[in-house]
This record gives structure tokens, sequence and C-alpha cells, in this order.
């Protein structure tokens, strides 16, 4: 644990540098890794809509991703009104790759506290 703060940091500043990508058309696939990690979508004003993390699926990132543009996410369903799809008008998207899990439950929480604070104690 010690060091784990500046860790922290470090994969904060590593993910808001990645790549911004869009989310694919449809019939387009989709191109995230199936890798665990740490995403943040933003809206097509380009505003943080919500920071996310890979908990336990299989798949990863891609897993994740695609649960969200098929409305199978608590961010899609309370944001959107279940319509995923609305994700490939405009929104999108980051990642990085995070194999250990409470690296992802950290950065997650730090990049939620200093990129949509507003959403600390919602629910979302």
């Amino acid at each position: 644990m010690r060091g784990e703060p500046k860790t922290i940091k470090a994969k904060l500043k590593q993910l808001v540098k990645s790549p911004l990508l869009r989310f694919p058309v449809s019939g387009d696939r989709l191109t995230v890794p199936h890798l665990q990690g740490v995403y943040i979508i933003y809206d097509p004003k380009g505003r943080v809509a919500h920071v996310g993390r890979t908990v336990r699926g299989k798949r990863g990132l891609h897993q994740r991703i695609n649960n969200h543009l098929h409305g199978r996410s608590s961010f899609v369903v309370k944001a959107l009104n279940g319509k995923g799809a609305r994700l490939r008008r405009g929104f999108k998207f980051r990642f990085i790759t995070i194999e250990n899990s409470r690296l992802r439950a950290l950065i997650e929480a730090f990049a939620i506290g200093q990129l949509c604070p507003d959403h600390l104690g919602d629910g979302a």
C-alpha cells in the first residue's frame, strides 16, 4: 500500500490522456480489449457522463462497453432511459487496462471524485 496514492494519481493521468474513441456505429465492431480496466464515457459536449470499471466479466472492457451499448447498465438505464444506442450519437470513451482489482476500484473512485464530483452519493 505504500506508494499507492502516487500510483493511483499516475494511473488517472494515464487514463485521461489515453485515446478518445467513438462508440461504433451500428453494424461496426467494438474494438476494445477483453482485459480488465477503468473507463470514462463523455457526452456529446465532451463532459464526463460516467466513470466505470470492470468487476468480474470474463471479457473485461469489451463486455462492459458492449453492455452499455445494449442498455445493460445502470448508467444507461438511468441517464439514457435504457437506450444504449444513443451512445453511438456523439458519445465517446477512453480506457486503460488494469489487472489488479483493488487498483481498479481505487482508480475508479478517485476518477469519480476528480472528474465528476456531482455524481458522488447519488448511486451513479
